[in-house]
């Protein structure tokens, strides 16, 4: 029997010959341990597992992703199918309508009448909007003249429908030149309502825009702000006004170019269901088109509203103390037209907006008038139907006194 220290010996041997050929390990990857490491039993079982199979949520998210993608492409297709097939039986529809329209229209004598233009005028509600046409607006004789002429074309489009002719959605598309104050807006609001009632826009409604509106301040800002004022639009009226803003020649980058061609495929894809006006000063329009002759070539109706004179002014200051029930006191016309003369000499006229304007300013007076009177001491507390109704000539004289002292450069209400 050997000797224990021949065993011991053999032993350590064979541990430092294994330890010879084990790999080194990277110096990196070795931590110093602890002299003295405390484990808390509690803790045994709750590290990362080794056995297969296990701790694979990334691979599982992973092909839980691919399904949902391959899910969501199926319906896409099934979608791009079923609107195929929707398409193909409108097509189908379409040939049908045709084929019953040309039967119909060679059966049909051509004395066939197509109705009375009154019946369709008053049936579709065209007189009563051309009639608060006139109410509205005082003077424009020309504008309402066109206006007259585009309800006569829906007019008459609509009963070569009814009798089974082919009429194409004629160029609705406007542009509305002229200054601040003269109308435009009224009209683009009754335009849609004779639209909308002809047929050939849903709702009629009137969206107001501006470069602000549309345009963005960084890339790719631009196109969400202008498909949604468009989107708010479908269905009525999109005006913009100053149009002219949303180029600058001046500026290769300016994101305003974006925005008008998102205008110009609109008012091309969507004839039928989206009118666009473009409004602003008549000689920057002129310049806007001629720097975009795609969008003139899509405008089918040009109207220029021309300035108001002094006659058709005072006349729209007596429509608005009717609406807001006031009367003009004996007197106060004549006053307020001397106003109007001096105030047109002056910068930044805006035509019925400074009359808007004078007539705020006037019901001002009239009431600082009315109060103190009555507060004054030893007077009349009391005041009258009539006190509260009138407006005199000293409310007008004193806009017409800072208007004659107004320098000609001043800027005035």
């Amino acid at each position: 029997m050997a000797p224990i220290s021949s065993v011991l010996f053999v032993a350590a041997s064979c541990v430092a010959s294994s330890s010879a050929f084990a790999p080194t390990r990277p110096a990196s990857l070795v931590r110093s341990a602890p002299l003295s490491m405390s484990v808390d039993p509690n803790d045994w079982g709750k590290g990362a597992s080794l056995q297969p199979g296990e701790n694979l949520d990334t691979a599982t998210s992973g092909v839980k992703r691919l399904a949902g993608a391959l899910a969501e492409a199926d319906i896409e297709k099934r979608k791009d199918e079923e609107a195929a097939i929707q398409r193909e039986k409108f097509a189908e529809l379409n040939r049908e309508e045709k084929l019953k329209k040309i039967a119909f229209m060679k059966s049909m004598p051509d004395s066939t009448p197509a109705g009375s233009v009154n019946d369709f005028m008053y049936k579709g509600g065209v007189t009563e909007i051309l009639q608060q046409l006139d109410t509205d607006l005082v003077g424009l004789v020309p504008v309402k003249e066109r206006v007259r002429e585009i309800a006569a074309l829906l007019v008459l489009d609509k009963m070569r429908r009814k009798l089974g002719f082919d009429t194409s959605v004629p160029s609705l598309h406007m542009s509305f030149t002229g200054a601040p104050g003269t109308g435009k807006t009224t009209v683009a609001v009754r335009m849609g309502q004779i639209l909308a009632r002809m047929g050939y826009c849903r709702s009629g409604h009137v969206v107001v825009a501006t470069r602000d509106d549309l345009v963005g301040q960084y890339v790719g800002h631009t196109a969400p702000k202008t498909k949604e004022v468009v989107k708010r639009a479908m269905g009525g009226v999109l005006l913009v006004d100053e149009a002219y803003y949303l180029y600058n020649a001046g500026n290769d980058r300016d994101y305003g170019q974006e925005s008008i061609e998102i205008l110009l495929n609109m008012m091309e894809n969507n004839r039928e269901d989206l009118i666009v006006v473009l409004a602003g000063y008549k000689d920057r329009m002129d310049s806007f088109f001629s720097y975009i002759p795609g969008m003139s070539s899509r405008i089918g109706n040009h109207i220029d509203f021309p300035n108001y004179e002094v006659d058709e002014l005072v006349e729209i200051s007596r429509v608005m103390m009717r609406e807001q029930e006031y009367v003009l006191a004996p007197g106060a016309d004549e006053m307020f037209q001397k106003y109007i003369e001096r105030r047109m000499e002056l910068p930044f006229f805006s035509n019925a907006r400074t009359v808007r304007n004078a007539m705020d300013r006037a019901r001002m007076n009239s009431a600082i008038r009315i109060f103190n009177k009555a507060m004054e001491e030893g007077g009349n507390p009391f005041v009258t139907k009539e006190d509260l109704q009138s407006i005199n000539a000293d409310d007008f004289k004193i806009l017409y006194d800072e208007a004659m002292a107004a320098d000609d450069n001043a800027i005035m209400a």
